[in-house]
């Protein structure tokens, strides 16, 4: 897959972004998603707009302290939201079962995933977003 770059002027853009990032998930066949960015980037943003593009109903937060949240998508399809910024270690995080969830076949997004980097399969997307200004954002979409 070719890397794509989006620029995101302003928030009102992220439901655009994220249509084209739900593009490319499907052209890539790529079930694991990794969210980078530094904190307060817009990583959940961005996240609660995808999940809105794939036909995801529920009230979309960041799942912090859960570490993992469920949704639906609009086919009826299991979608994982994970964050892993106050996950301890990998080992925690193996014992919590996110490499099965990994290999479910279902879509992971994930944040914070350097965080869990050894138990993320090979095979991925990347997404980077990086803060331009205030509201602007640039995202960077790689296949790993």
């Amino acid at each position: 897959m070719t890397p794509i770059v989006l620029e995101i002027p302003t928030l009102a853009a992220v439901p655009t972004a994220a249509q084209q990032l739900a593009t490319a998930i499907a052209e890539s066949g790529r079930s694991v998603v990794a969210f980078e960015g530094e904190m307060g980037a817009g990583k959940t943003t961005l996240i609660r707009a995808l999940c809105a593009a794939l036909g995801v109903k529920d009230d979309v937060s960041s799942p912090t302290f859960a570490l993992v949240n469920e949704y639906r998508d609009g086919q009826g399809q299991s979608l994982y939201h994970f964050d892993f910024y106050r996950v301890d270690s990998e080992e925690e995080a193996a014992r919590l079962g996110a490499a099965e969830y990994f290999d479910s076949g279902y879509l992971c997004l994930v944040e914070w995933p350097s965080r869990v980097a050894s138990l993320l399969p090979p095979q991925r997307l990347l997404v980077e977003l990086t803060v331009t200004g205030p509201e602007s954002r640039q995202l960077s979409i790689n296949s790993e």
